[in-house]
C-alpha cells in the first residue's frame, strides 16, 4: 500500500526552524524530514533568523553548535528565511513551487508573517495543498504580552484560514484546536510525536557528574511557569529523610520567565540536595544527564506534548507525568509512566516514593508506533488520502 501511495507523492516541502534558534521543534523538523526522505523527495526550508535576536529569551546561545543531529544527505536543505528580508521569502517560494504538499511547523507566532506571505503567494499561483502541524496551540509567554497577543491572534487566524489540513500529536489537541480556532474536526488529523532516539546511553554517568546519591530525579527542559517545577521542589522537600539522603534533584534547563523556581531552590532547606544546570545544554550533556537519572518528572500544569518524554522513553526510564493535555495519550502505552494530578504535591510525593521503592533500575520499552518510520508512513497515508488534490 505504501508504494501505491508514493506514486502520488513526488516531493514534500517542510518549513521549520533551523538549529540556529535551537529548540525541540528544530530536532523534530530534522527527524521528520529524515524519516520522510526514506520514502519520497523532501525539501526542507529553514528559518535562518526568526526574529530580532534580542527578542529571543535564549538569545545568548543563538547560533551556537549545541546539537549533534543533522539532516541526512537525501534531504535538500535551505536555511534561508529571515524575518526582515522579503527577498528570502520570495527565494523560499520559488523553491516550493514544484512540491506536492507543504508542511508548516507551527510553534510560535513570531514567524507567522513569513508563513503568511508564502501561503498568499501559493494561493494566488501554484495552489499547493498546505498542512499546518501544531506543536503549540497558544504560547503562554506570547499570550501574556498584549501587542504580541493581538499580532498572534490576527496573523494566526489568516495563516490557518489559508491552510488545507491540520496535524496535531494527540486527540486532546485535536479537540482543543477545533474548539479554540473553530476548525472543522474532520480537517484535523492525529499523528504522534516520534521518539527521540538519537541520544547515546552512557556508562557510569553518575560518577562522571560527581553524583554520590543512588536516586536521581530529573527535570529537564526550559524553566517556564507552566512546567510546574515549583511543585516538584515542594514534593522533594516532603520526602522522608531516609529517602532524601539517597536522592538528588537534578534540574537541567534554561530559565525563561520562571524566576520563582530559581528563588524557591535558593531558599529551600534542601538546596544542597538540588543541582541546577541553568542553561540550554548540548546533546552530549543531554545523554549524560538522562543516563545518570533514575526517574524523569514532567510536573506540567498544561501541555500539548513533550519532547522530553520522548527522550526519557528512549532511555527506558520511569516517568512521572501530570494528566494534562496530550501527555496522557502520548504516555498511556508506556508502562513506565505514573500519572498524577497537576499542582498536586501529595500525589507527586507518593509517585516519587513509588518509583524509589518499586520502579528504580527497571528499564521500559517505548511503543513501536513512536518509531520514525511508522510516523513517516502515517504522514504519507494522510497526504495521499486527505491532502493531495484537495484543491
Amino acid at each position: 500500500m505504501i508504494k501505491q501511495d508514493l506514486m502520488k507523492i513526488k516531493k514534500i516541502t517542510i518549513i521549520g526552524p533551523s538549529k540556529r534558534f535551537l529548540s525541540g521543534i528544530s530536532y523534530y523538523t530534522i527527524r521528520l524530514s529524515n524519516a520522510l526522505s526514506n520514502y519520497t523527495n523532501v525539501k526542507t526550508i529553514l528559518f535562518r533568523n526568526m526574529l530580532p535576536r534580542r527578542f529571543f529569551p535564549g538569545w545568548k546561545r543563538v547560533g551556537k553548535n549545541l546539537a549533534n543531529i543533522n539532516f541526512n544527505k537525501k534531504v535538500n536543505v535551505y536555511e534561508i528565511l529571515d524575518w526582515n528580508n522579503p527577498f528570502t521569502w520570495l527565494k523560499a517560494f520559488n523553491l516550493i513551487k514544484d512540491s506536492d504538499v507543504i508542511i508548516l511547523e507551527w510553534w510560535t507566532s513570531s514567524v507567522a508573517h513569513m508563513h503568511l506571505i508564502l501561503e498568499l503567494l501559493n494561493r494566488f499561483s501554484t495552489k499547493i495543498p498546505v498542512v499546518i502541524e501544531f506543536h503549540e496551540v497558544i504560547d503562554p509567554l506570547e499570550n501574556s504580552i498584549l501587542p504580541i497577543r493581538l499580532y498572534s491572534k490576527v496573523m494566526g487566524k489568516i495563516v490557518r484560514k489559508l491552510s488545507d489540513h491540520y496535524v496535531v500529536h494527540s486527540k486532546a489537541d485535536k479537540e482543543l484546536i477545533s474548539r479554540v480556532y473553530k476548525i472543522p474536526i474532520d480537517k484535523i488529523s492525529v499523528i504522534p510525536h516520534g521518539i527521540y532516539d538519537h541520544y547515546s546511553k552512557l556508562d557510569k554517568a553518575k560518577d562522571r557528574l560527581g553524583i554520590k546519591e543512588n536516586f536521581v530525579i530529573l527535570f529537564f527542559g526550559l524553566l517556564r511557569p507552566y512546567k510546574g517545577v515549583k511543585y516538584l521542589i515542594k514534593a522533594f522537600e516532603r520526602l522522608p529523610n531516609d529517602v532524601v539522603r539517597e536522592s538528588r534533584l537534578l534540574i537541567v534547563g534554561e530559565t525563561w520567565e520562571d524566576k520563582e523556581t530559581i528563588k524557591l531552590i535558593a531558599q529551600s532547606r534542601l538546596s544542597n540536595k538540588i543541582t541546577v544546570i541553568n542553561r540550554y545544554v548540548p546533546d552530549d550533556e543531554v545523554s549524560l544527564y538522562f543516563s545518570a537519572s533514575d526517574v524523569v518528572v514532567l510536573p506540567y500544569t498544561r501541555a500539548s506534548q513533550s519532547g522530553v518524554a520522548h527522550i526519557a522513553m528512549h532511555f527506558g526510564l520511569p516517568i512521572i507525568a501530570t494528566d494534562v493535555g496530550g501527555l496522557k495519550e502520548s504516555l498511556s502505552k508506556y508502562r513506565g509512566t505514573i500519572f498524577v494530578k497537576p499542582k498536586d504535591v501529595n500525589e507527586l510525593v507518593n509517585a516519587l516514593l513509588n518509583v524509589f521503592n518499586y520502579y528504580k533500575n527497571k528499564v521500559y520499552t517505548y511503543p513501536k508506533e513512536l518509531k520514525w518510520d511508522w510516523i513517516a508512513r502515517r504522514w504519507i497515508k494522510l497526504i495521499n488520502q486527505k491532502v493531495i488534490n484537495i484543491n
